[in-house]
């Protein structure tokens, strides 16, 4: 079992203490994560990579609450977590405002306060004057902002993210690295960001934890170094995504 800690400056946002998951039962279980530690520092993006099946979407759905483990603890120090996917799954019927405004209704904030917060977050992911689109009138990294808008109209200061770029094109990803990174800092977040792609991992984390294949479990953590805003084609990025992305391929083969 490999434990990974936190950056030393940080009070802990969320503690992973020897997990496991498995699903089913007898013959037929199948074990995702296996005696798995993590600490996330308060403030910390924590980017998440690992080979398919290797047990990343679980990790993020226990730490949301969606899931239990089946033995250890996740703890996430009373934070509020809110949780964005691959896809940006608005609801069609909706405009973008009304989409944004699902998790307020739930929490019954009142009519004009939710207006006020909605303009507030289209404001922040820069699409001031959307609220009335649908959207099938927005492009994929358009849709991607307001589903982002919506995670943060919960309140959030843990932000789980499942390979929210994955889908977008190379330029449309990039420009979106830059506004999660903005928006990271100015609402002072937390995040945990699950993608395959190495180069994304080591342009936004401040961090990257190295799952191994199936059964789940840490095998590595790379400190990222640089100074930020980073370019995801510099070769500082490169070379540090090279000696991850060489880690994980012998891991890959070990299993293959």
């Amino acid at each position: 079992m490999t434990t990974v800690t936190e950056t030393p400056a940080r009070t802990a946002a969320v503690e992973i203490q020897d997990i496991s998951k498995v699903f089913g039962h007898g013959k037929g279980a199948v074990t995702a994560i296996d005696g798995m530690s993590v600490t996330v520092g308060t403030g910390e993006f924590l980017a998440i990579v690992g080979a398919s099946g290797c047990g990343k979407s679980t990790l993020l759905s226990l730490v949301a609450g969606l899931e239990q483990p089946t033995t250890g603890s996740v703890d996430a120090g009373g934070h509020k977590v809110a949780m964005m996917f691959q896809e940006a799954a608005l609801f069609p019927w909706l405009t973008v405002g009304a989409n944004i405004e699902v998790p307020m209704k739930v929490n019954k904030v009142p009519r004009a306060e939710r207006r006020k917060r909605v303009a507030e977050l289209l404001d922040l992911v820069r699409l001031t004057g959307f609220d009335r689109k649908r959207p099938h009138e927005l492009s994929g990294g358009m849709r991607q902002r307001v589903a982002l808008a919506r995670a943060l109209a919960q309140d959030a200061d843990v932000l789980l993210m499942d390979e929210p770029f994955g889908a977008l094109d190379a330029m449309t990803r990039d420009i979106l690295h830059d506004e999660l990174e903005r928006i990271w800092r100015e609402k002072e977040l937390t995040i945990l960001f699950v993608t395959h792609n190495v180069r994304e991992a080591v342009r936004l984390g401040d961090r990257v934890v190295l799952l191994s294949s199936r059964p789940g479990r840490v095998i590595d953590a790379f400190p990222v170094e640089g100074e930020r805003p980073r370019r995801i084609d510099s070769v500082q990025i490169a070379e540090q995504a090279a000696t991850i992305t060489d880690r994980l391929r012998e891991e890959v083969s070990r299993h293959a």
